[in-house]
């Protein structure tokens, strides 16, 4: 297949995904029907991945601090504060095209503000703010970062580091990153030039690609030993197209690479986002949504493979809100990682729910 026709495919297939995404963001009657109070509702949680965003203008097809937050209330569970994941929202529309993502920041700066003033609840939303910034730049990345830097309030503010996805796949029926990722972008050295403006700034980086690339990670992980990482997804399985019903073969895979990757003392690993369409678990399509205790026993052992490579010291659970929205509740969610985390010290569980997160990122 010709490069511009996989182009073209890939640009069909994201618009198609961003309506369905839209619509599953107020499936609210849907996921009513499985109803859950929320297990250990007074813990207090750190939900270290979450996304804000505008799908149509002046329709009521965006996620915004008031949703999120009735999210969060509706599930009972204690969500003391939360970190911004970037997603390509509100971007500049004039000015430098590599400046344009700061926009981003500004806007998540901003609903961390409306958060702040306690009208919305007492959660901490957008407490830390991951962005994008453009690392084929190389070094002249740099300005960009510090600019946002600068609109999340200074070297001690909100912005606390980039994510550059490397969601790339040979098959259009996967999903691509909006930055059209290459084969192999994480060992290019252009990009390489750019992440290497990372570690002086104390910034952060959001691995977040599919599971025939983690190893691609732990290669970047070695060549940058200073720089702090924190895994998206489990490292993204995938479970669809050429993938469909070959979740045993991908574990194995998988489960080889994570423990690889876990040698790597400067890399965290976030715990969830597998309710996505390209996990394969298909819960969006059924009649009703799943429970907690369903979750829980059908992602089980990607839990505990990778608490047992990293160490409850390095992992974190986090919601992936509102795209993993499309499969189940927020209440729901953190049930299923209450329910896996039963038998666990209460040390162990204020590490992964809390602790870790407020660590990493410097809360």
């Amino acid at each position: 297949m010709a490069q511009d026709q996989l182009t073209e495919e890939i640009i069909e297939k994201e618009k198609e995904r961003e309506t369905i995404t839209t619509e599953q963001t107020n499936n609210n009657d849907w996921l009513a029907q499985t109803p859950e109070e929320a297990l250990e509702p007074e813990r207090p949680i750190v939900d270290p991945h979450h996304h804000l965003f505008i799908r149509r203008p002046n329709t009521e097809a965006n996620y915004f601090v008031p949703k999120f937050f009735a999210d969060i209330e509706a599930s009972g569970h204690n969500i003391v504060s939360s970190v911004y994941i970037e997603c390509s929202a509100m971007y500049r529309q004039d000015g430098p095209e590599a400046m344009r993502p700061v926009g981003e920041v500004e806007f998540a700066n901003g609903q961390a503000a409306m958060a702040a003033s306690g009208n919305y609840g007492p959660t901490r939303i957008c407490a830390g703010i991951i962005g994008f910034a453009n690392l084929r730049l190389g070094s002249a990345v740099g300005d960009v970062l510090d600019a946002q830097i600068a609109a999340g309030g200074g070297p001690s503010g909100r912005f606390k580091g980039i994510r550059f996805p490397g969601t790339w796949s040979a098959d259009p029926a996967i999903r691509h990153g909006s930055n059209k990722p290459s084969e192999n972008q994480f060992s290019e050295p252009t990009f390489r030039e750019g992440f290497a403006e990372l570690a002086p700034r104390n910034l952060v980086f959001e691995a977040w690609c599919y599971h025939t690339h983690i190893a691609h990670v732990t290669d970047l992980a070695r060549a940058f030993p200073d720089t702090i990482f924190a895994l998206n997804h489990f490292g993204g399985p995938i479970g669809t197209g050429p993938y469909a019903g070959k979740q045993d073969e991908v574990f194995e895979q998988w489960r080889k690479d994570m423990t690889d990757l876990a040698q790597c003392e400067n890399v965290h690993a976030k715990l969830g986002g597998l309710q996505m369409e390209v996990n394969g678990y298909g819960w969006h399509e059924r009649a009703q949504p799943p429970g907690s205790e369903e979750l829980c026993q059908a992602t089980e052992r990607w839990h505990e493979h990778a608490l047992d490579v990293f160490g409850i010291k390095r992992c974190m659970f986090e919601s992936n809100f509102p795209v993993d929205k499309m499969s189940c509740s927020y209440g729901v969610l953190w049930n299923s990682f209450k329910r896996l985390t039963a038998d666990y010290s209460g040390a162990e569980k204020a590490a992964l729910f809390h602790d870790n997160a407020s660590r990493v990122y410097q809360l």
